[in-house]
Protein backbone atom coordinates (compact mmCIF):
# COMPACT_ATOMS: atom_id res chain seq x y z
CA UNK A 1 0.00 0.00 0.00
CA UNK A 2 1.72 3.40 -1.34
CA UNK A 3 1.95 6.22 1.50
CA UNK A 4 -0.95 8.47 -0.28
CA UNK A 5 -3.46 5.49 -0.07
CA UNK A 6 -2.14 5.23 3.55
CA UNK A 7 -2.80 9.14 4.23
CA UNK A 8 -6.37 8.63 2.68
CA UNK A 9 -7.39 5.58 5.05
CA UNK A 10 -6.42 7.57 8.29
CA UNK A 11 -8.14 10.61 7.45
CA UNK A 12 -11.04 8.63 5.96
CA UNK A 13 -11.21 6.75 9.58
CA UNK A 14 -10.96 10.32 11.25
CA UNK A 15 -13.69 11.34 10.04
CA UNK A 16 -15.49 8.30 10.32
CA UNK A 17 -14.90 8.41 13.78
CA UNK A 18 -15.92 12.16 14.36
CA UNK A 19 -19.11 11.61 12.53
CA UNK A 20 -19.54 8.61 14.81
CA UNK A 21 -18.76 10.95 17.79
CA UNK A 22 -20.84 12.95 16.97
CA UNK A 23 -24.13 10.88 16.38
CA UNK A 24 -23.66 8.15 18.66
CA UNK A 25 -22.53 11.00 21.57
CA UNK A 26 -24.62 13.86 21.70
CA UNK A 27 -23.81 14.51 25.26
CA UNK A 28 -19.48 14.16 24.50
CA UNK A 29 -19.94 15.73 21.53
CA UNK A 30 -21.68 18.64 22.65
CA UNK A 31 -18.69 18.75 25.72
CA UNK A 32 -16.16 18.85 23.17
CA UNK A 33 -17.23 21.82 21.18
CA UNK A 34 -18.22 23.49 23.60
CA UNK A 35 -14.34 23.43 24.87
CA UNK A 36 -13.10 23.71 21.76
CA UNK A 37 -15.06 26.73 19.99
CA UNK A 38 -14.15 29.55 22.21
CA UNK A 39 -10.59 28.73 21.82
CA UNK A 40 -10.76 28.71 17.69
CA UNK A 41 -10.06 32.98 17.91
CA UNK A 42 -6.55 31.70 19.87
CA UNK A 43 -6.00 29.25 17.08
CA UNK A 44 -6.03 31.98 15.13
CA UNK A 45 -4.04 34.05 16.38
CA UNK A 46 -1.15 31.56 16.77
CA UNK A 47 -1.46 31.02 13.05
CA UNK A 48 -1.05 34.33 12.37
CA UNK A 49 2.25 34.36 15.04
CA UNK A 50 3.04 31.47 13.22
CA UNK A 51 2.99 33.11 9.68
CA UNK A 52 4.51 36.27 10.66
CA UNK A 53 7.77 34.28 12.29
CA UNK A 54 7.71 32.30 9.03
CA UNK A 55 7.02 35.55 6.92
CA UNK A 56 10.18 37.30 8.37
CA UNK A 57 12.65 34.52 8.18
CA UNK A 58 11.89 33.41 4.62
CA UNK A 59 12.45 37.22 3.72
CA UNK A 60 16.01 37.41 5.86
CA UNK A 61 16.81 34.15 3.95
CA UNK A 62 16.38 35.86 0.76
CA UNK A 63 18.23 38.91 1.73
CA UNK A 64 21.14 36.94 3.00
CA UNK A 65 21.64 35.37 -0.59
CA UNK A 66 24.12 32.66 1.03
CA UNK A 67 26.80 35.37 2.32
CA UNK A 68 25.42 35.01 5.92
CA UNK A 69 22.47 34.02 7.98
CA UNK A 70 22.91 36.71 10.74
CA UNK A 71 20.26 38.92 8.29
CA UNK A 72 18.08 35.85 8.56
CA UNK A 73 17.95 35.12 12.13
CA UNK A 74 17.95 38.82 12.80
CA UNK A 75 14.56 38.69 10.73
CA UNK A 76 13.35 35.51 12.41
CA UNK A 77 13.26 37.23 16.15
CA UNK A 78 11.71 40.52 14.29
CA UNK A 79 9.10 38.16 13.14
CA UNK A 80 9.12 36.95 15.95
CA UNK A 81 8.34 39.63 18.46
CA UNK A 82 6.20 41.22 15.92
CA UNK A 83 3.74 37.91 15.98
CA UNK A 84 3.61 37.69 19.11
CA UNK A 85 2.53 41.51 20.06
CA UNK A 86 0.36 40.81 16.57
CA UNK A 87 -1.23 37.52 18.39
CA UNK A 88 -1.71 38.97 22.13
CA UNK A 89 -3.44 42.21 20.40
CA UNK A 90 -6.00 39.84 18.51
CA UNK A 91 -6.61 37.70 21.86
CA UNK A 92 -7.13 40.76 23.87
CA UNK A 93 -9.22 42.80 21.36
CA UNK A 94 -11.29 39.37 21.24
CA UNK A 95 -11.88 39.53 24.65
CA UNK A 96 -12.76 43.02 24.61
CA UNK A 97 -15.32 42.50 21.52
CA UNK A 98 -16.85 39.53 23.60
CA UNK A 99 -18.07 42.07 26.58
CA UNK A 100 -18.77 44.51 23.98
CA UNK A 101 -21.48 41.67 22.42
CA UNK A 102 -22.48 40.87 25.87
CA UNK A 103 -23.57 44.47 26.57
CA UNK A 104 -25.24 44.79 23.56
CA UNK A 105 -28.62 45.05 25.30
CA UNK A 106 -26.94 47.13 28.26
CA UNK A 107 -28.79 50.66 29.18
CA UNK A 108 -27.52 53.30 31.00
CA UNK A 109 -30.08 55.41 32.85
CA UNK A 110 -30.84 57.59 35.57
CA UNK A 111 -34.06 56.46 35.90
CA UNK A 112 -34.40 54.82 39.91
CA UNK A 113 -34.22 51.82 40.56
CA UNK A 114 -37.74 49.77 40.45
CA UNK A 115 -39.07 48.63 43.99
CA UNK A 116 -38.13 45.61 45.30
CA UNK A 117 -39.60 43.24 47.47
CA UNK A 118 -38.01 42.19 50.44
CA UNK A 119 -36.70 38.17 51.57
CA UNK A 120 -35.08 36.43 53.84
CA UNK A 121 -31.35 36.39 53.49
CA UNK A 122 -29.76 33.48 51.04
CA UNK A 123 -27.35 32.29 53.51
CA UNK A 124 -30.69 31.63 56.22
CA UNK A 125 -32.69 30.05 53.52
CA UNK A 126 -29.66 27.70 52.64
CA UNK A 127 -28.86 26.85 56.61
CA UNK A 128 -32.77 26.43 57.60
CA UNK A 129 -33.12 23.79 54.77
CA UNK A 130 -31.12 20.96 56.85
CA UNK A 131 -32.85 20.62 59.77
CA UNK A 132 -36.23 21.13 57.52
CA UNK A 133 -35.14 18.22 55.49
CA UNK A 134 -36.69 15.80 58.29
CA UNK A 135 -35.05 11.90 57.95
CA UNK A 136 -34.68 12.54 54.24
CA UNK A 137 -31.38 10.99 53.24
CA UNK A 138 -29.15 12.96 50.91
CA UNK A 139 -27.00 15.99 50.18
CA UNK A 140 -28.09 19.05 49.45
CA UNK A 141 -27.03 20.15 45.57
CA UNK A 142 -28.31 23.66 45.84
CA UNK A 143 -30.63 26.33 47.44
CA UNK A 144 -32.35 28.91 45.14
CA UNK A 145 -34.75 31.69 45.99
CA UNK A 146 -37.87 31.29 43.65
CA UNK A 147 -39.56 34.92 43.50
CA UNK A 148 -42.87 33.66 42.18
CA UNK A 149 -43.57 31.66 45.40
CA UNK A 150 -41.99 33.32 47.75
CA UNK A 151 -40.15 30.68 48.83
CA UNK A 152 -36.55 28.57 48.84
CA UNK A 153 -36.19 26.08 46.96
CA UNK A 154 -33.56 23.34 48.11
CA UNK A 155 -32.44 20.36 45.61
CA UNK A 156 -31.10 17.23 47.67
CA UNK A 157 -29.23 14.66 45.44
CA UNK A 158 -29.81 10.72 46.24
CA UNK A 159 -26.55 9.10 47.71
CA UNK A 160 -25.38 6.57 45.18
CA UNK A 161 -23.04 6.03 42.02
CA UNK A 162 -26.04 5.50 39.90
CA UNK A 163 -28.62 7.26 41.39
CA UNK A 164 -30.89 11.01 41.07
CA UNK A 165 -32.42 13.07 43.31
CA UNK A 166 -34.25 12.73 46.42
CA UNK A 167 -36.50 15.18 47.07
CA UNK A 168 -36.88 18.98 46.82
CA UNK A 169 -38.07 21.16 49.17
CA UNK A 170 -39.57 24.68 49.64
CA UNK A 171 -39.88 27.15 52.79
CA UNK A 172 -41.35 29.90 53.12
CA UNK A 173 -38.98 31.94 55.12
CA UNK A 174 -40.77 34.99 57.13
CA UNK A 175 -38.87 38.53 57.20
CA UNK A 176 -38.52 38.16 60.79
CA UNK A 177 -38.71 34.74 62.85
CA UNK A 178 -37.98 31.18 61.65
CA UNK A 179 -39.91 29.77 59.08
CA UNK A 180 -40.99 25.81 58.71
CA UNK A 181 -40.98 23.54 56.04
CA UNK A 182 -43.54 24.40 53.85
CA UNK A 183 -43.85 21.61 51.24
CA UNK A 184 -41.69 18.13 50.45
CA UNK A 185 -41.85 16.36 47.32
CA UNK A 186 -40.00 13.15 46.28
CA UNK A 187 -38.72 11.86 43.05
CA UNK A 188 -39.78 8.73 41.71
CA UNK A 189 -36.91 6.50 42.10
CA UNK A 190 -37.09 4.02 39.07
CA UNK A 191 -38.63 6.09 36.41
CA UNK A 192 -37.09 9.72 37.36
CA UNK A 193 -32.97 8.31 38.41
CA UNK A 194 -31.32 10.79 36.93
CA UNK A 195 -29.30 14.04 38.18
CA UNK A 196 -26.80 16.87 36.71
CA UNK A 197 -23.43 15.13 37.04
CA UNK A 198 -24.75 12.02 37.33
CA UNK A 199 -23.49 8.65 36.10
CA UNK A 200 -23.80 7.20 32.89
CA UNK A 201 -27.74 6.84 32.04
CA UNK A 202 -28.16 8.62 35.32
CA UNK A 203 -27.03 12.13 33.92
CA UNK A 204 -29.21 14.59 33.44
CA UNK A 205 -27.11 16.36 31.12
CA UNK A 206 -27.07 13.38 28.28
CA UNK A 207 -31.07 13.21 28.85
CA UNK A 208 -30.86 17.09 27.85
CA UNK A 209 -28.63 16.54 25.22
CA UNK A 210 -30.56 13.96 23.20
CA UNK A 211 -33.66 16.26 23.18
CA UNK A 212 -31.52 19.03 21.80
CA UNK A 213 -27.68 19.48 20.80
CA UNK A 214 -25.07 22.15 21.14
CA UNK A 215 -26.59 23.85 24.12
CA UNK A 216 -25.09 23.77 27.96
CA UNK A 217 -25.68 25.05 31.39
CA UNK A 218 -24.28 25.76 34.43
CA UNK A 219 -24.85 23.06 37.39
CA UNK A 220 -25.56 26.66 39.48
CA UNK A 221 -28.40 27.61 37.76
CA UNK A 222 -30.59 24.78 38.30
CA UNK A 223 -33.27 24.51 40.59
CA UNK A 224 -36.30 22.44 41.70
CA UNK A 225 -40.21 23.71 42.94
CA UNK A 226 -42.61 21.56 43.67
CA UNK A 227 -45.69 21.45 41.22
CA UNK A 228 -48.42 19.66 43.69
CA UNK A 229 -46.49 16.50 44.88
CA UNK A 230 -44.29 16.63 41.65
CA UNK A 231 -40.84 18.20 41.85
CA UNK A 232 -39.79 19.83 39.04
CA UNK A 233 -35.99 20.51 38.09
CA UNK A 234 -35.58 23.75 35.88
CA UNK A 235 -32.11 23.91 34.26
CA UNK A 236 -31.43 27.28 32.08
CA UNK A 237 -30.19 26.66 29.24
CA UNK A 238 -27.24 28.15 26.94
CA UNK A 239 -26.12 28.27 23.60
CA UNK A 240 -22.81 28.97 21.59
CA UNK A 241 -22.62 32.03 18.85
CA UNK A 242 -20.03 33.35 17.15
CA UNK A 243 -16.94 32.15 15.31
CA UNK A 244 -14.13 35.30 16.01
CA UNK A 245 -16.25 36.35 18.91
CA UNK A 246 -17.84 33.10 20.85
CA UNK A 247 -20.16 34.36 23.42
CA UNK A 248 -23.18 32.54 24.93
CA UNK A 249 -26.84 33.54 24.83
CA UNK A 250 -29.76 31.83 26.50
CA UNK A 251 -31.51 29.10 24.83
CA UNK A 252 -34.46 28.12 26.86
CA UNK A 253 -35.11 25.75 29.91
CA UNK A 254 -35.38 22.00 30.39
CA UNK A 255 -37.67 21.13 33.05
CA UNK A 256 -36.66 17.22 34.73
CA UNK A 257 -40.22 15.77 36.03
CA UNK A 258 -39.34 14.09 39.01
CA UNK A 259 -42.35 11.75 38.55
CA UNK A 260 -41.88 10.32 35.11
CA UNK A 261 -38.61 11.58 34.55
CA UNK A 262 -39.53 13.20 30.88
CA UNK A 263 -37.52 16.51 29.85
CA UNK A 264 -39.24 18.99 28.33
CA UNK A 265 -37.33 21.74 26.57
CA UNK A 266 -38.67 25.08 25.91
CA UNK A 267 -38.41 28.88 25.28
CA UNK A 268 -41.53 29.68 26.82
CA UNK A 269 -40.96 30.50 30.26
CA UNK A 270 -43.84 32.70 31.09
CA UNK A 271 -45.18 29.34 33.89
CA UNK A 272 -42.23 28.74 35.41
CA UNK A 273 -42.49 30.39 38.76
CA UNK A 274 -38.64 30.77 39.43
CA UNK A 275 -35.86 32.41 37.37
CA UNK A 276 -35.63 31.17 33.98
CA UNK A 277 -32.64 32.95 32.74
CA UNK A 278 -29.45 31.55 33.64
CA UNK A 279 -27.93 33.29 36.47
CA UNK A 280 -24.40 32.61 35.09
CA UNK A 281 -25.34 34.63 31.88
CA UNK A 282 -26.50 37.50 34.02
CA UNK A 283 -23.17 37.69 35.30
CA UNK A 284 -21.44 37.55 32.47
CA UNK A 285 -23.47 40.48 31.26
CA UNK A 286 -22.48 42.51 34.44
CA UNK A 287 -18.93 41.56 34.58
CA UNK A 288 -18.62 42.92 30.60
CA UNK A 289 -19.52 46.09 31.39
CA UNK A 290 -15.90 46.56 31.68
CA UNK A 291 -16.34 47.17 27.84
CA UNK A 292 -18.48 50.21 28.10
CA UNK A 293 -15.72 52.22 26.95
CA UNK A 294 -12.91 52.35 24.36
CA UNK A 295 -10.26 49.34 24.24
CA UNK A 296 -7.69 51.38 25.95
CA UNK A 297 -10.43 52.14 29.12
CA UNK A 298 -10.81 48.17 28.90
CA UNK A 299 -7.12 47.15 28.92
CA UNK A 300 -6.05 49.86 31.90
CA UNK A 301 -9.31 48.59 33.09
CA UNK A 302 -11.04 52.26 33.88
CA UNK A 303 -14.64 51.64 32.66
CA UNK A 304 -17.44 49.85 34.06
CA UNK A 305 -18.29 48.96 37.72
CA UNK A 306 -17.17 46.25 39.94
CA UNK A 307 -19.05 44.68 42.73
CA UNK A 308 -17.37 46.34 46.49
CA UNK A 309 -14.29 44.78 47.46
CA UNK A 310 -15.46 44.19 50.84
CA UNK A 311 -16.99 40.99 52.41
CA UNK A 312 -20.18 42.89 53.72
CA UNK A 313 -22.46 40.41 51.44
CA UNK A 314 -19.71 37.66 51.56
CA UNK A 315 -20.43 34.82 49.51
CA UNK A 316 -23.59 35.83 48.07
CA UNK A 317 -22.71 39.48 46.61
CA UNK A 318 -24.46 40.01 43.45
CA UNK A 319 -27.14 39.18 41.19
CA UNK A 320 -29.71 38.69 44.59
CA UNK A 321 -33.45 37.25 42.94
CA UNK A 322 -35.34 39.74 44.22
CA UNK A 323 -39.20 40.19 43.28
CA UNK A 324 -39.32 43.81 41.00
CA UNK A 325 -43.20 44.26 40.86
CA UNK A 326 -44.41 40.15 39.79
CA UNK A 327 -40.95 40.14 38.08
CA UNK A 328 -38.33 37.86 39.13
CA UNK A 329 -34.90 40.48 38.97
CA UNK A 330 -31.79 39.97 39.12
CA UNK A 331 -29.83 42.86 41.10
CA UNK A 332 -26.33 43.98 41.86
CA UNK A 333 -25.14 47.14 43.57
CA UNK A 334 -21.87 48.19 41.88
CA UNK A 335 -19.13 50.67 42.67
CA UNK A 336 -16.84 52.23 40.04
CA UNK A 337 -13.16 51.04 39.63
CA UNK A 338 -10.66 51.77 40.85
CA UNK A 339 -10.13 52.77 45.11
CA UNK A 340 -13.81 54.23 45.32
CA UNK A 341 -16.11 52.37 47.21
CA UNK A 342 -19.16 53.88 47.23
CA UNK A 343 -22.09 52.33 45.39
CA UNK A 344 -22.87 54.57 42.20
CA UNK A 345 -25.19 52.22 39.95
CA UNK A 346 -27.35 49.17 40.48
CA UNK A 347 -27.63 46.80 37.76
CA UNK A 348 -30.85 44.58 36.98
CA UNK A 349 -31.60 42.08 34.34
CA UNK A 350 -34.63 39.93 34.19
CA UNK A 351 -34.85 36.66 35.74
CA UNK A 352 -37.11 35.28 33.56
CA UNK A 353 -36.92 35.89 30.27
CA UNK A 354 -38.20 34.52 26.84
CA UNK A 355 -36.63 34.30 23.90
CA UNK A 356 -33.39 33.19 22.56
CA UNK A 357 -31.56 37.07 22.55
CA UNK A 358 -29.86 38.26 25.74
CA UNK A 359 -31.76 39.62 28.39
CA UNK A 360 -31.59 43.42 28.56
CA UNK A 361 -29.03 44.58 31.30
CA UNK A 362 -30.32 48.19 32.96
CA UNK A 363 -27.47 49.91 35.08
CA UNK A 364 -29.39 52.65 37.30
CA UNK A 365 -27.18 55.52 38.00
CA UNK A 366 -28.02 56.45 41.50
CA UNK A 367 -27.74 60.15 42.42
CA UNK A 368 -26.51 60.89 45.56
CA UNK A 369 -24.59 58.13 45.84
CA UNK A 370 -24.53 55.78 48.33
CA UNK A 371 -21.85 54.58 50.88
CA UNK A 372 -20.55 51.29 50.43
CA UNK A 373 -22.09 48.07 52.08
CA UNK A 374 -19.15 47.99 54.77
CA UNK A 375 -20.30 51.52 56.24
CA UNK A 376 -23.80 50.86 56.29
CA UNK A 377 -22.91 47.67 58.23
CA UNK A 378 -20.65 49.43 60.41
CA UNK A 379 -23.45 52.68 61.37
CA UNK A 380 -25.70 49.43 61.70
CA UNK A 381 -23.70 48.45 64.37
CA UNK A 382 -22.91 52.03 65.92
CA UNK A 383 -26.42 52.79 66.02
CA UNK A 384 -27.96 49.36 67.71
CA UNK A 385 -25.18 48.11 69.76
CA UNK A 386 -27.35 48.51 73.03
CA UNK A 387 -29.55 46.01 71.68
CA UNK A 388 -29.47 42.75 73.85
CA UNK A 389 -27.24 40.48 72.90
CA UNK A 390 -25.54 42.66 70.07
CA UNK A 391 -22.36 40.63 70.01
CA UNK A 392 -23.89 37.69 68.82
CA UNK A 393 -26.11 39.14 66.37
CA UNK A 394 -24.58 38.55 62.43
CA UNK A 395 -25.27 41.02 59.89
CA UNK A 396 -26.13 38.86 56.84
CA UNK A 397 -27.30 40.78 54.08
CA UNK A 398 -26.80 44.33 52.94
CA UNK A 399 -29.60 44.40 49.87
CA UNK A 400 -31.02 47.74 47.51
CA UNK A 401 -35.00 48.04 47.74
CA UNK A 402 -35.04 50.95 45.92
CA UNK A 403 -33.66 54.07 44.58
CA UNK A 404 -32.32 55.16 47.89
CA UNK A 405 -33.26 52.44 49.80
CA UNK A 406 -31.68 49.20 51.31
CA UNK A 407 -32.84 46.24 54.09
CA UNK A 408 -30.13 44.36 56.11
CA UNK A 409 -30.96 41.06 58.50
CA UNK A 410 -29.73 40.49 61.22
CA UNK A 411 -30.19 37.39 63.27
CA UNK A 412 -28.30 34.25 65.00
CA UNK A 413 -27.51 31.36 62.76
CA UNK A 414 -31.15 29.96 61.08
CA UNK A 415 -32.93 32.76 63.16
CA UNK A 416 -33.87 35.79 61.58
CA UNK A 417 -34.39 38.57 64.76
CA UNK A 418 -34.08 42.01 63.53
CA UNK A 419 -33.99 44.26 59.91
CA UNK A 420 -32.40 47.28 59.72
CA UNK A 421 -33.65 49.93 56.97
CA UNK A 422 -32.00 53.20 55.32
CA UNK A 423 -30.85 55.56 53.28
CA UNK A 424 -28.08 54.57 51.04
CA UNK A 425 -26.93 57.51 51.84
CA UNK A 426 -27.24 57.62 55.83
CA UNK A 427 -28.54 60.88 55.77
CA UNK A 428 -31.73 62.22 57.10
CA UNK A 429 -34.38 61.88 59.95
CA UNK A 430 -34.42 57.84 58.95
CA UNK A 431 -31.00 56.86 57.71
CA UNK A 432 -31.20 53.70 59.49
CA UNK A 433 -34.14 52.31 61.39
CA UNK A 434 -34.55 48.97 63.35
CA UNK A 435 -37.78 46.70 63.02
CA UNK A 436 -38.49 43.52 65.49
CA UNK A 437 -39.45 40.30 64.37
CA UNK A 438 -42.82 41.02 64.30
CA UNK A 439 -41.95 44.14 61.63
CA UNK A 440 -43.28 46.92 64.46
CA UNK A 441 -40.32 49.74 63.94
CA UNK A 442 -37.73 49.26 67.26
CA UNK A 443 -35.99 52.45 66.81
CA UNK A 444 -34.58 54.92 64.42
CA UNK A 445 -31.01 56.33 64.58
CA UNK A 446 -29.00 55.94 67.68
CA UNK A 447 -29.36 55.92 71.02
CA UNK A 448 -26.06 53.71 72.06
CA UNK A 449 -23.72 55.21 74.51
CA UNK A 450 -26.20 57.94 75.24
CA UNK A 451 -27.94 58.66 78.81
CA UNK A 452 -26.42 55.11 79.95
CA UNK A 453 -26.75 53.01 77.38
CA UNK A 454 -24.21 50.40 77.48
CA UNK A 455 -23.31 47.55 74.64
CA UNK A 456 -25.49 44.37 74.97
CA UNK A 457 -27.93 45.36 77.56
CA UNK A 458 -30.81 47.61 77.34
CA UNK A 459 -30.55 50.17 79.76
CA UNK A 460 -32.67 53.77 81.08
CA UNK A 461 -36.68 54.43 80.70
CA UNK A 462 -36.52 53.92 77.00
CA UNK A 463 -34.73 50.74 76.36
CA UNK A 464 -36.11 48.85 79.25
CA UNK A 465 -38.57 46.33 78.35
CA UNK A 466 -41.80 47.15 80.36
CA UNK A 467 -40.35 50.27 82.02
CA UNK A 468 -42.08 53.28 81.85
CA UNK A 469 -42.09 54.85 77.75
CA UNK A 470 -40.78 51.47 76.21
CA UNK A 471 -40.99 50.47 73.47
CA UNK A 472 -40.67 46.27 74.05
CA UNK A 473 -43.91 44.46 74.84
CA UNK A 474 -44.21 43.31 78.29
CA UNK A 475 -45.51 39.58 77.75
CA UNK A 476 -48.42 38.31 80.55
CA UNK A 477 -49.72 35.33 81.32
CA UNK A 478 -49.15 32.09 82.95
CA UNK A 479 -45.37 30.75 81.82
CA UNK A 480 -46.72 27.40 80.31
CA UNK A 481 -48.68 29.74 78.23
CA UNK A 482 -45.93 32.16 77.52
CA UNK A 483 -44.82 31.78 73.79
CA UNK A 484 -41.02 31.85 72.91
CA UNK A 485 -41.04 35.24 72.02
CA UNK A 486 -42.75 36.60 74.98
CA UNK A 487 -40.82 33.94 77.56
CA UNK A 488 -37.65 35.54 75.85
CA UNK A 489 -39.01 39.08 76.53
CA UNK A 490 -39.46 38.22 80.17
CA UNK A 491 -35.82 36.89 80.12
CA UNK A 492 -34.92 40.41 78.57
CA UNK A 493 -36.59 42.01 81.47
CA UNK A 494 -35.11 40.21 84.28
CA UNK A 495 -31.86 40.68 83.26
CA UNK A 496 -32.63 44.39 82.85
CA UNK A 497 -34.17 45.13 86.49
CA UNK A 498 -31.17 43.02 87.56
CA UNK A 499 -28.31 45.44 86.01
CA UNK A 500 -30.75 48.33 87.67
CA UNK A 501 -30.92 47.83 91.17
CA UNK A 502 -26.89 46.80 91.03
CA UNK A 503 -26.17 49.99 89.71
CA UNK A 504 -29.61 52.09 89.53
CA UNK A 505 -27.10 55.58 88.21
CA UNK A 506 -26.93 53.30 84.39
CA UNK A 507 -30.80 53.28 84.36
CA UNK A 508 -31.93 56.71 85.34
CA UNK A 509 -33.12 55.78 89.02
Amino acid sequence: MNPRTKTLLTVGGVLLLLAACVGLAPYYSTILWWEVRPILPVLLAIAVFVAITVGFALVGGAMSKGASDRTAIGMAVLGCFIGAAGALLWIAHTQYDQDRTLIATMKVTGEPVPTLAGRAPYQVGQAQARPNLGDSTGDIADTTYVPGQDRYATLVARRGWLSGYEVALTQQIPLQGRGEADKKCAFDRNRADARISGNFSHNLGRKIAQQQRWVRFSDQDAYAYCDGDTPIVVVPLKRQVGILVVTEKPAGVALYNGKTGAVTITTNTSKVPGPSYPLSLAAQQRKATAGSGSFPDWVFNRAGWETPDDDTNSGNDSEFTLDAGGQPTYVTPLTGRGSATAISVVTTVPARHSGLGLAPLTVHKLNPVWVSPGAILDKIKADYQDIPNWQTFRVYEVIPTGGDSWVATLGTGQNILYRATGTGNLKGDKATCLLRADGSIYRCGTAAAVGGNGVGSQYGPTGTPGAPGSTGPAPSGDLRGMSNEEFAELQRRIAAESACRINPASCGR
